[in-house]
């Protein structure tokens, strides 16, 4: 294994592993995260024990088998559901106070999921700028923001077009310009390619990547696939199966911006490969 590409992190140590590595301010913290689903079939452990801080403008890529709990983190991270044990703080404060949720705290997030989740009736613009209408935002204002971001995600000229109208790359475009309406400064993704075919996931990786540099937002990204997790991330954090740990935790020394041909790049290679190795170990 190439020490220089790759560092293993216990659980118990991956908060202090993770700020020596980073050497920039604290944009996430997960302490002692643990959830448990109670149905009437029984107690499901989905996490346990997640101790993991993420630096200001890093890119952390999230894998592991399904069922390991990376959507289950990453909806903690995004307050659609609570942690049984632990916390979150995001700038230093905690995402919940009490039973609720720290508006000032989840202001700061955009969630992209697999699925656009795009209102049909709607046009790209009225997609794009709905969060600042519901923010009250006036109609000028949120339109010309809207108008920005499409040209931004590259949808320029497709500004009235409705999602029917739209491949499943476009449509994504859409959805990731909605999520940066409000200028978040901290982006979770879902999988939001998971759907797509090879060539439009790889098209959209590079956009991905030309999109972050451009805000200069940190993003969590939750993916199956591991050649994508590696080439997006700056580290890459394996969860076990079920309950979900902190299996390793792989820095990825690979300079930016990234091209297709960084995947031929011998250490591309080799954390990818070690990675696989990884997970195919587990069974």
């Amino acid at each position: 294994m190439n020490q220089q590409s790759q560092t293993t992190v216990d659980v118990g140590s991956a908060s202090a592993t993770d700020s020596q590595n980073q050497g920039t301010s604290v944009k996430l913290e997960m302490v002692g995260v643990s959830k448990e689903f109670v149905t009437a079939r029984g107690t499901t452990q989905a996490l346990s024990d997640i101790n993991l801080t993420i630096g200001q403008h890093e890119f952390v890529s999230l894998i592991g088998r399904s069922g390991c709990g990376k959507t289950t983190a990453l909806r903690i991270m995004a307050g659609l559901i609570t942690p049984t044990n632990g916390e979150v703080k995001i700038g230093g404060k905690p995402l919940w106070s009490g039973a609720d949720i720290d508006s000032s705290v989840i202001s700061q997030l955009g969630v992209v999921f697999q699925d656009a989740n795009l209102f049909p009736w709607y046009n790209i613009i009225d997609n794009i700028s709905l969060p600042l209408r519901l923010r009250g935002v006036p109609k000028s204002e949120r339109y010309a923001r809207a108008r920005e971001l499409a040209d931004l995600v590259g949808l320029k000229g497709f500004e009235k077009s409705f999602p029917r109208e739209l491949s499943g790359g476009m449509r994504q475009r859409v959805a990731i310009a909605r999520a940066l309406s409000c200028d978040p400064e901290l982006l979770l993704m879902d999988e939001p390619f998971g759907a797509l075919d090879a060539l439009t996931r790889e098209r959209m990786n590079l956009e991905l990547q030309r999109i972050v540099t451009a805000i200069k937002a940190t993003v969590v990204f939750v993916t199956h696939d591991i050649a994508e997790a590696v080439f997006l991330g700056d580290r890459v954090v394996h969860l076990t199966p079920r309950p979900g740990r902190i299996q390793n935790i792989t820095t990825v020394e690979i300079a930016r911006p990234r091209t297709i041909e960084a995947q031929t790049d011998p250490k591309f290679v080799q954390i990818v490969g070690d990675l696989r190795l990884a997970l195919n170990a587990e069974g």
